[in-house]
């Protein structure tokens, strides 16, 4: 028997979907997607057969194939269980995004995949125990070596999810519910060494430690490094960061979004004299998906048919832009308003017959619509499946709305001008947590102290008044509180549809066949 041993962890995370080398707003090969890294995992293959490969959650949404399957244009097994089942994955992690298209197709991809799923902390609130089967797995490695696997989700989900799609669930503190499941590993099972994959993320920044979002819950990775007994490596995501190294002597790792990164754990254990293995050392690094990655040819083929119908339909015309819909600078959008965001908003109206509506422009990739608008067009712009909820807010819970929406900008002090806030670009980006409103009248002036900004806020031409009730459109995320929109949060529903936000878009380009481009210049920010 050989004295020393090593070991290899793989793991994927958020990969949303994307299968093929594209991104599904333009053509060509980008550097990423599940069929380049399938090249990457086949090769590390050959170099330890006996590896272990995780995904770390958030597979079943996000890209165009996964919501035309999703909303009844596939059939069959389902991409993420054949994907899973094909490059032999030993564990799949639950994210929160799992849930976006109801328990019944996450239950559908379970069974159909042929690896267990994993989350110790979502239980059945009838009797509290794991929702999903094992909250853990040991695996027997080379030599007898016992790695042990457990899965963790970020508890937040019922901050953003439907009801509906959660029914019968409960979402119990992620630290804590690691913490007892750790102590019943170590104390039950005695493995060599204890991986935690969980799906959510870092609160604090890895180098100071100090908080760079407010201490929700959502993410408590920096946490579980300080404070967690008897974990040797934390495999996180959620947050769409590239991450490899160490945290108070936890190793880490976090592999980007929708195939960018492959993250590789190296774990090396030596022979003790009381013939147990005891874990040396343990290194993580990120093999990075490069445009010249070549695509593995079997995943290639297998979605070939799927990818095909996927572009056949992003393609489709389905009405047309008369005006400027298209959005030339998106920094320059949020600042004013914009004819695309005001389309949005007046959509959202409409549907839900409300007098005020929110909405964001959700990346800075986003591009409006040209003159035909497709499909590609729709969901480019509108990639989140949220559907539209009307709820009733009082006056001052609109101007606090607002005034967290002012932190979204600072002041440049080198030119003078508005930049972004640094907290909405790290850890990650979040350009979709700054609302733009349309039905009222308002003015942002950075220059303010954070909590002042709201310089002026008009309805029908006069001050609103503070203790007065209105009905507001939005995106059920929003609805729900979702980036740091507490005044939202547990309000009275007035209406809600349960149709995603993309197809409401695409329905009323339809129906109306001609959209115009109109501005009424409602709101601006200044600095």
């Amino acid at each position: 028997m050989p004295h020393s041993v090593a070991v290899t962890i793989l793991q994927t995370s958020d990969l949303h979907g994307f299968i093929y080398p594209t991104d599904y707003r333009s053509p060509g090969n980008k550097p990423l997607g599940m069929a380049k890294l399938a090249g990457i995992i086949r090769k590390e293959r050959s170099l330890d057969p006996s590896l272990l490969l995780i995904d770390n959650g958030d597979w079943l949404q996000g890209s165009p194939l996964m919501s035309r399957y999703a909303n009844g244009a596939g059939n069959g097994t389902h991409p993420a269980a054949r994907a899973l089942k094909t490059l032999r994955y030993d564990a799949a992690v639950i994210g929160n995004h799992e849930f976006n298209y109801g328990l019944g197709l996450l239950s559908d991809v379970m069974e159909q995949s042929s690896c267990p799923w994993l989350s110790a902390n979502i239980v059945r609130e009838s009797d509290g125990q794991p929702a999903f089967g094992q909250p853990y797995r040991i695996f027997e490695m080379r030599e007898g070596i016992r790695i042990a696997v457990l899965g963790v989700t970020t508890p937040f989900v019922p901050n953003w999810e439907r009801p509906s799609h959660i029914e019968g669930l409960a979402f119990h503190d992620a630290l804590s519910a690691a913490q007892r499941w750790i102590t019943h590993i170590r104390e039950y099972e005695r493995p060599d060494a204890v991986i935690v994959s969980y799906h959510g993320g870092f609160e604090r920044s890895l180098s100071t430690g100090e908080a760079t979002e407010p201490l929700t819950g959502e993410n408590q990775g920096y946490e579980m490094c300080i404070r967690l007994e008897g974990m040797d490596v934390l495999l996180t995501g959620h947050q769409h960061r590239l991450i490899a190294g160490e945290l108070n002597g936890v190793t880490i790792a976090q592999p980007g979004y929708a195939g960018q990164a492959l993250a590789k754990i190296g774990l090396t254990f030596d022979l003790a004299a009381d013939g147990r293995w005891t874990l040396r050392h343990k290194a993580a690094e990120l093999l990075m998906v490069e445009e010249d990655t070549e695509p593995e040819c079997e995943l290639m083929d297998m979605f070939a048919e799927d990818e095909r119908l996927t572009q056949q339909w992003l393609d489709q015309p389905i009405g047309i832009a008369e005006g400027d819909l298209t959005i030339a600078d998106p920094f320059a959008a949020r600042q004013t308003d914009h004819a695309f965001t005001e389309f949005v908003n007046r959509v959202q109206m409409e549907t839900m017959d409300a007098p005020i509506s929110c909405a964001s422009i959700f990346t800075d990739e986003a591009r409006g619509f040209d003159k035909e608008i497709t499909m590609r067009d729709v969901v480019s712009n509108y990639m989140y499946p949220n559907t539209l909820k009307v709820i009733r807010l009082m006056g001052r819970d609109i101007r606090e709305a607002l005034e967290q929406n002012a932190r979204y900008f600072e002041l440049d002090e080198r030119t003078g001008g508005l930049r972004i806030s640094t907290a909405y670009l790290e850890p990650k980006p979040q350009h979709f947590n700054y609302d733009m409103w349309e039905g009222i009248e308002y003015m942002l002036d950075i220059s303010q102290p954070e909590g002042q900004r709201v310089v002026k806020l008009l309805w029908n031409g006069e001050p609103m008044e503070q203790d007065a009730s209105f009905e507001v459109a939005m995106n059920s995320y929003r609805a729900g509180g979702g980036g740091n929109f507490d005044m939202m949060k547990d309000k009275p529903v007035v209406r809600e549809v349960t149709t995603d936000m993309a197809e409401i878009i695409a329905d009323y380009i339809r129906k109306h066949g001609t959209v115009r481009a109109a501005c009424d210049h409602n709101w601006k920010v200044v600095g």
